[in-house]
């Protein structure tokens, strides 16, 4: 896995590495010791998916006050334009976003600290 630091303090793109034949790939999406590595040591407590039929649906800005939530979003099929922002009043990066293009194609992911706003719009009809 590829993990890449944005400009918000905390928040990651991460990419799996593909191993491909004939067949199509495998990759992994997660893995408890390379997230440990990096200090991202919270337990993921709950796994959704989102199905959206138009192009241009928008969903978000989400966020969680007590408890807090991190996230690692991906999108598996279609693509989405995802936007985080840091709500963190201590953080050096309070109130700043960052956008990128999540897709099927792509298979980036990005890890959403605690503390963040989340929301994306759908680039293509029929997105997961």
């Amino acid at each position: 896995m590829i993990f890449t630091e944005t400009k918000l303090k905390g928040a990651l793109i991460i990419e799996p590495e593909k191993f491909e034949d004939g067949r199509g790939f495998f990759a992994r999406i997660w893995d408890k010791n390379e997230f440990y590595e990096r200090g991202l040591r919270d337990t993921f407590v709950q796994n959704s998916i989102s199905f959206n039929r138009l192009k241009g649906t928008l969903r978000g800005l989400h966020f969680q006050i007590e408890p807090q939530e991190e996230k690692l979003i991906f999108c598996t099929k279609g693509s989405i334009f995802d936007v985080i922002i840091d709500l963190r009043q201590e953080s050096s990066t309070f109130k700043q976003w960052f956008g990128i293009e999540l897709s099927e194609e792509n298979h980036k992911m990005i890890y959403v600290p605690k503390g963040f706003a989340h929301g994306f719009q759908t680039l293509e009809n029929d997105t997961e």
